[in-house]
């Protein structure tokens, strides 16, 4: 597909990038003779190539050449024509710039990687990619005075990829001794001590790309776990995820086993969330988010929940893109099915953690683990400031602790409620953008379609010789 035009003449990149961050890294890493460069799809998988050592100073000076029609393709890599990308301007490549500090190293891989992000020939941002949704939306808060913050939580299970003879799969074996367990052990340090040499290498990775991991639990499902990621500047926050998803899939590669991040791949198991933790600071890093002096809520951040709470049911596309995404929502325990808002109550869609102060901030605990992180941040970000520009009143937080599903809720009840509703918003286009947001809605449909035609196994043994 790369056409491979390093044609183009010798410039500065419009992302900023030097020249000077190649060359520390050859010199850092005189042995590495690969670098991964890759942007993100609107699915959140990595689409580029493996460059050689003697091409990454030509990724800083000219660029690199690929298809915009990735922007255009389904989970499979398929295009998809009705995205309106596949075939736009002649279907020529754009040039790729890289993203200034993500370039890092890969241990277990002995290769380099980074990130990258697409550029017309004006130096603009290509429409159809994710990250420069994301964008826009932050240099909206910034104009008008505030700096999103964020962090990720990823919820994931490690998987055995051997399946078993009636064709399922299983958590993975311990790596450390090889021994299975069935039990839930939920926030067991001996079923981490269990996986530590994995995650040693993942902590290990980390540090090498620059990626602060911190919290490691041991989640409720047997062979799910939880990751947290420093709170930091909300663009990196997202490009903390790709990175740390790339991370932990090609350690445990290493380990013989798969991170699953598909968010229910157990039909009787807890699913896996993307939890979004987001406040707003002033130019001097002040939390606009923080207690007011009587102890009581900022009503910047009531007003922000209030606008997230108006247009959830419009992004629930986002927030759960896939067939499988909805899966989750099949039970409400610690899996919001509402759009309710609460404070330290893990059933609601908004969450305000209960610690007090000048850390105050909300948690959208909607999305899984399979959401593309920067279009969850973009709309999220989009939803609160609407709401602090309308002063959008939240209602009252809920204080039902365990069933939050009887309280009155418009979200879509399936996935195709969700893409039809998605098509129609105008809040989602203004969040995304008109190319996002016509490509997103047009490939998630073609998915439905193509899923719509499978029988599954549980049909045929349900209906297949009964009806």
């Amino acid at each position: 597909m790369d056409r491979n035009t390093d044609s183009a003449p010798n410039t500065r990149a419009p992302t900023g990038a030097d020249l000077a961050e190649a060359l520390a890294f050859l010199k850092k890493h005189p042995d590495v003779q690969a670098i991964d460069v890759f942007l993100t799809d609107c699915h959140g998988i990595g689409r580029g190539k493996t460059i050689r050592r003697h091409e990454l100073e030509g990724l800083f000076t000219t660029g690199r050449a690929l298809p915009m029609s990735l922007f255009g393709q389904d989970v499979a890599g398929i295009d998809v024509d009705a995205s309106g990308l596949v075939l736009t301007e002649g279907g020529g490549d754009k040039r790729c710039w890289p993203i200034p500090g993500t370039l890092g190293y890969l241990p277990h891989a002995h290769r380099g990687q980074m990130l990258i992000t697409m550029f017309h020939d004006d130096n603009t941002p290509v429409e159809g990619e994710p990250r420069p949704a994301l964008l826009r939306q932050i240099n909206r808060a910034r104009h008008a005075g505030f700096t999103p913050m964020g962090a990720f939580e990823l919820e994931f299970y490690l998987i055995d990829p051997q399946r078993l003879p009636d064709g399922r799969y299983q958590p993975a074996p311990y790596v450390l001794t090889k021994r299975r367990s069935g039990q839930r052990n939920t926030m067991s340090v001996d079923e981490l001590d269990e996986m530590s040499p994995l995650f040693d290498a993942i902590y290990d990775g980390a540090a090498h790309l620059g990626l602060t991991l911190e919290t490691l639990i041991s989640e409720y499902g047997p062979g799910q776990y939880e990751l947290t990621i420093r709170y930091r500047d909300l663009l990196h926050a997202a490009d903390d995820v790709i990175i740390a998803k790339r991370l932990i899939r090609t350690c445990a590669r290493r380990f013989g086993i798969e991170a699953c991040f598909m968010p229910k791949p157990f039909g009787s198991e807890p699913g896996s969330g993307m939890h979004l933790h987001l406040s707003l600071a002033d130019e001097n890093g002040n939390n606009l988010f923080a207690d007011q002096p009587d102890g009581s809520l900022s009503p910047l951040m009531c007003n922000a929940i209030g606008g997230l709470r108006q247009t959830v049911s419009e992004t629930m596309l986002v927030l759960a893109p896939f067939m499988n995404s909805w899966r989750r929502f099949a039970a409400s325990v610690y899996s919001p099915a509402s759009d309710d808002w609460g404070v330290e109550n893990r059933n609601v869609a908004i969450r305000v953690p209960g610690h007090p102060g000048k850390t105050r901030h909300f948690e959208h605990r909607v999305a899984g683990v399979d959401a593309n992180p920067y279009m969850v941040a973009a709309v999220t970000l989009a939803a609160a400031l609407d709401g602090i520009e309308n002063r959008s009143d939240p209602g009252a937080p809920c204080t039902d602790e365990m069933n939050v599903a009887k309280n009155p809720t418009d979200l879509p009840r399936s996935w195709l409620e969700a893409i039809d509703r998605f098509d129609q918003s105008t809040f989602a286009r203004h969040a995304l953008g008109d190319c996002l947001h016509t490509a997103f809605g047009a490939i998630k449909r073609a998915e439905y379609e193509q899923m719509a035609l499978e029988v599954t196994r549980a049909e045929w043994d349900l209906y297949g010789f009964t009806v």
